[in-house]
């Protein structure tokens, strides 16, 4: 998977995520993850967990709101109550957290360390330097206020950690992951998620290298000696630190897989790949029901589970260039603050309940229901691609409304 260095705008949100939601937030996480370590492996979770737009359609496709900063904080609590007591059998730890918990990640990493038999000083240090990294030595406005340390047995691991500007109500996520560091202070990053500043001071840039020796050396110097150097040039040290490298692009843009998340609550036709969703619908409404009912052994399976399931397939099985327009995934079920619609809880528990009974019957050898998953997928990819369906935005949300009372909608 590409995992380039990413921006995005993400509105701090207050309040919380209900516990209605909570808990089928836990239930869904963890079966989306339980299937992708059945058909990937462990390790491949955590590539997961470090693509910025991977993770926030993630967030959507379980009903939370799909452009806010809440989504971090409530997918990665999500997954730590459901991975945690699985772990052992799934070979997938969480720690850390939001606040007081992600302080507990060291003792954590040194808990797990000790029962897998793994270097816990090690991880405790990787822990502590991705956080200095994001905290000092990109400074870009935000403070972190939360950290989590996801690893697999094998060692490796991934870290989501998000800071915000309390000033301009905005909040910036970070992604590391192991497999492909080559070195903590040059260009660590999976991704950086966070609201687009322009030019930033970045000392993990590449191009950063003389200046970052420039700032050892002079760290070695009599600070009265600097100071006198810095009046006579008579501009602040912080120019003074760049000019010394002789490195002007040391200000680096955050560049490629970026997301810009709006302010906006509603989900436009413009968030939205209307062809991808079209894919989705076609394939839900437009194709027979009964070809998916007799292989998911779900009598009266109707499109509107399909709807959800084709996006929850698409999460599992879909390319890094799917998740460029993370709205779309809330077309599954929905988001808590009612756009684009209600949650509806009867179709949401009714995709918990296919898609766990699916990976049930695959433990035992049956790989006809997690089959039928992965085909849904790919019809909706063929569709998609052959038949360029038209798709009526409005007409497509109006739907949903009119239909929440049956589904039970549910908003905070």
């Amino acid at each position: 998977m590409a995992r380039n260095s990413g921006h995005a705008d993400l509105p701090l949100h207050t309040g919380t995520v209900p516990r209605w939601l909570a808990d089928r937030m836990m239930v869904l996480g963890t079966l989306i993850t339980e299937s992708l370590v059945e058909n990937f492996g462990p390790d491949e979770v955590l590539v997961r967990l470090s693509d910025p737009l991977w993770f926030q359609s993630f967030g959507a496709v379980m009903g939370m709101d799909w452009h806010s900063s809440g989504i971090t904080t409530s997918v990665m609590y999500a997954l730590k109550r459901g991975l945690n007591p699985r772990a052992k059998e799934l070979g997938i730890y969480v720690c850390g957290g939001r606040g007081k918990y992600s302080r507990m990640t060291p003792q954590e990493l040194l808990d797990i360390a000790d029962r897998e038999g793994m270097n816990g000083d090690a991880l405790v240090r990787n822990s502590k330097l991705v956080a200095k990294v994001d905290n000092n030595a990109v400074q870009d406005g935000f403070q972190l206020y939360q950290h989590n340390f996801i690893l697999t047995r094998s060692g490796n691991w991934t870290v989501v950690q998000q800071g915000m500007n309390t000033a301009e109500k905005k909040a910036r996520r970070y992604h590391w992951c192991s497999n492909d560091l080559r070195s903590f202070v040059e260009e660590p990053h999976t991704g950086v998620v966070g609201e687009n500043r322009g030019k930033i001071l970045n000392l993990t840039d590449t191009a950063a290298d003389k200046a970052r020796d420039s700032i050892l050396e002079m760290s070695h110097e009599e600070p009265e000696r600097l100071l006198k150097e810095i009046t006579k040039i008579g501009k602040p040290a912080s120019e003074i630190i760049l000019m010394q490298g002789g490195q002007p692009s040391l200000f680096s843009e955050l560049q490629p897989r970026s997301i810009e998340m709006p302010a906006h609550h509603e989900v436009l036709e413009q968030d939205v790949d209307l062809k991808r969703l079209g894919g989705v619908l076609a394939t839900a409404y437009e194709s027979q029901p009964k070809d998916f009912e007799s292989l998911l052994l779900t009598p009266g399976l109707g499109p509107r589970t399909l709807q959800s399931l084709a996006l929850v397939s698409e999460v599992i099985y879909g390319t890094p260039s799917r998740f460029t327009d993370p709205a779309r995934f809330s077309f599954a079920h929905g988001g808590k603050d009612g756009h684009p619609f209600p949650v509806p809880l009867k179709i949401y528990d009714e995709s918990i309940r296919i898609l766990r009974d699916s990976i049930e019957k695959s433990k035992l050898g049956y790989k006809d229901k997690s089959d039928c998953i992965r085909r849904l997928h790919n019809v909706a990819l063929n569709v998609e691609k052959n038949c360029a369906p038209q798709v009526d935005f409005d007409a497509a949300i109006k739907f949903e409304r009119e239909h929440s009372k049956e589904w039970d909608g549910k908003t905070v």
